[in-house]
């Protein structure tokens, strides 16, 4: 894979972002369940940290639960995550919280999935190694299409 995690940030310095996933529940030692790190720039970080986050309240809504009962959830078990370092910069939970437990969410507003960096790959890791040994009459690879 190209090396795409190091990218300009508006200091002037060359930073590779990470987020850190945070166990609100407490079930975690020292709270932190993981770090995610590779992103391709600051907004791919908050990006997955806002979908992330998005998710995990989702997964506390239970039917006809209040917005306060939905907060009350996510912060008795539900996890946060921060972008490291972003300082200013970085998505902030607190700042979209309320708005997350009053509406619930689409599928593709909380599917961090999609964007993370450890599922994200090159052109070249998809086509895998060149294959030395092709022989050009061999047509066992070879798909033909049926149109009707």
């Amino acid at each position: 894979m190209n090396d795409t995690s190091e990218t300009h940030d508006p200091k002037g310095t060359d930073k590779v972002w990470s987020v850190r996933i945070i166990d609100l529940s407490g079930a975690s030692e020292g709270d932190t369940v993981e770090e995610v790190s590779d992103f391709v720039d600051l907004m791919h970080a908050n990006a997955f940290a806002r979908a992330y986050v998005r998710d995990s309240i989702e997964r506390c809504r239970v039917p006809g639960a209040t917005t306060k009962e939905v907060l009350e959830s996510w912060f008795a078990f539900g996890e946060n995550a921060e972008v490291i370092d972003a300082d200013d910069d970085g998505w902030k939970s607190a700042n979209e919280l309320d708005d997350f437990a009053a509406s619930p969410a689409t599928p593709m507003e909380r599917d961090w999935r999609a964007i993370d960096p450890r599922r994200l790959v090159d052109d070249e890791e998809i086509a895998g190694p060149p294959d030395d040994d092709v022989d050009e009459d061999d047509d066992d690879d070879r798909h033909e299409v049926i149109r009707h």
